[in-house]
């Protein structure tokens, strides 16, 4: 029997604490907070979306962050072994919309009860409000833990779960990171995954909380032709840019040191020539009256008067009046709204992080360090990220299994 520590009782911490256990490890699980499972308590806006039940070959298809290196991971701890033991625990699940998967209550609170549930089963000594200060480590191996700067705990092996930077109220303040640094690992560019983005237009603010569904973007870097993503889907206007699912995604692509526009693609199932005929028959419809209550059927209200304004047709002009031109000009328009980035929101509002401990430094057949004989790390202190859909919580248990199995 070996002695082990994991900090962080995330998803990957509880996973990696109670896959150890049942391999005969005496774990101690040390969370900073008050309880564990603080950030995915707030995942899927409260109902936690856990995993994705897409065939799990698809799954890397949806990882943008060194999708090889989690191979081992995803393949030994599957989708559907995420989803056999909630079940197994008395949590019913329910796949939606892309394939994300639930608990049928749509509480979060439920999918940490039954970490928590199997937790305990499994004698974890769960110390809660027990911050990891510091490591103390000699040569190639770690000595001990310092508790809340006061005590020393030690252990045969470790493993840091401790999360990246996003949400940092959640306790993923990149303590982990820091520590790992520390000891000779080196540290990716840390940046936001998954995080709104700020706008220049000033008539975002008009249309803030405006959803618009099963529309298109397209995100280019300034003088490029070629996008560096697209994508259909859902955004939400915010006062200050845009969020929403492929909003997030596209910020994955977006860094500092550059400058951006995005494409907005009203219409997308639409062709130009399928549009074009589309807004003919509108204005036929409502050929004598002005443009200003002719866009009734095409847009949302609150939308109109932002289109009118971009199209620089007056709005009081009839539309038996307006021109080809000025008609096809509508149509582009509808087509391929310009948006200007700024900027991204802060890293802090990110819904996971970019960058982490270098995958080169990971066996990822083991999550194991290759530079300190006694370590391991799961979840997202790794330099691996993933899109929206409950891939990155299932990417946080794959990688707390292996971790957890390979002590």
């Amino acid at each position: 029997m070996k002695k082990v520590i994991v900090i962080g009782a995330g998803p990957a911490g509880m996973m990696a604490a109670i896959t150890a256990a049942k391999s005969g490890n005496k774990v101690i699980l040390l969370e900073g907070n008050d309880k564990v499972g603080k950030k995915l308590f707030i995942t899927g806006k409260g109902r936690c979306n856990v995993t994705n039940s897409k065939d799990i070959s698809e799954f890397f298809d949806y990882i943008p962050g060194n999708p090889h290196f989690l191979y081992s991971a995803l393949y030994s701890y599957t989708n559907e072994d995420t989803i056999n033991f909630f079940e197994s625990q008395g949590i019913r699940l329910k796949s939606e919309r892309g394939g994300r998967v639930f608990p049928n209550s749509d509480k979060s609170s439920d999918i940490i009860k039954g970490l928590l549930k199997e937790l305990n089963n499994n004698n974890v000594d769960i110390k809660l409000n027990s911050k990891v200060t510091d490591i103390i480590y000699n040569n190639l191996n770690i000595e001990g833990v310092k508790i809340n700067n006061k005590y020393i705990l030690s252990a045969d092996n470790y493993i840091i779960a401790t999360g990246g930077v996003s949400y940092p109220l959640t306790g993923s303040t990149g303590d982990g990171l820091k520590f790992s640094k520390k000891i000779g690992h080196n540290i990716t560019n840390l940046k936001g995954s998954l995080v709104p983005i700020e706008l220049e237009n000033n008539w975002i603010k008009e249309v803030m909380g405006l959803t618009l569904r099963n529309i298109g973007i397209s995100l280019y870097e300034e003088d490029k032709k070629k996008p560096l993503y697209k994508d259909q889907g859902e955004i939400l206007f915010t006062s200050y840019g845009i969020s929403g699912p492929i909003s997030l995604k596209a910020s994955r692509f977006v860094d500092d040191n550059s400058r951006y526009h995005i494409l907005l693609d009203l219409k997308p199932a639409l062709t130009f020539e399928e549009l074009d005929l589309r807004v003919q028959k509108d204005f036929k419809k409502y050929i004598n009256k002005e443009f200003k209550n002719s866009l009734d059927d095409l847009f949302p209200k609150k939308l109109i008067p932002i289109i009118i304004n971009l199209s620089n047709i007056n709005e009081n002009k009839k539309v038996n009046e307006i021109t080809k031109e000025e008609r096809k000009a509508l149509v582009n328009l509808i087509k391929g709204i310009k948006l200007k980035l700024r900027k991204l929101r802060p890293i802090e509002e990110a819904i996971v992080t970019s960058g982490g401990v270098d995958t080169l430094e990971i066996d990822s057949s083991t999550m194991k360090s290759k530079l300190i004989n006694n370590l391991s790390f799961a979840g997202e202190v790794i330099d691996v990220d993933a899109y929206t859909g409950g891939y990155n919580v299932q990417i946080a248990l794959s990688t707390g299994y292996l971790a957890g199995s390979n002590i």
